[in-house]
């Protein structure tokens, strides 16, 4: 190979190493609601980062479409889809979260206090 080839590998910048470090892999479901369309409709969260994530959404979706998705210990996040392929959608956030909120525990019911004390299951 001479030095006139053109590179074709992808760019495995610094940038790009460490956004891809950065992702959580995870299953979440979320309420994602699509800005002129009606919802709110169940997605499924396949990674999470603090600038964005990527869902499992069936349908082709514009890029730059503001969207508004509910996640599960972070709250509504809004931001607008950065990309739509192959029935997964990536949404790029409008502010950073903190995604190890979404990783922690959600209980129905809170824990016994010292005064309370524990109720019999049967």
């Amino acid at each position: 190979m001479n030095d006139s080839t053109p590179n074709t590998f992808p760019d495995l910048s610094v940038d790009s190493a460490k956004r891809a470090k950065s992702r959580d892999s995870l299953f979440l479901v979320a309420d994602l609601a699509i800005h002129g369309r009606p919802g709110p409709l169940q997605v499924r969260v396949r990674n999470l980062s603090p600038g964005g994530l990527m869902a499992e959404y069936a349908h082709p979706l514009d890029i730059g479409n503001p969207v508004d998705i509910d996640l599960r210990g972070v709250g509504r996040v809004t931001g607008q889809v950065a990309w739509s392929a192959a029935g997964r959608i990536g949404i790029a956030f409008d502010n950073p979260i903190d995604p190890l909120k979404a990783r922690k525990p959600v209980s129905s019911r809170s824990a016994p206090t010292k005064s309370e004390p524990l109720k019999p299951l049967f």
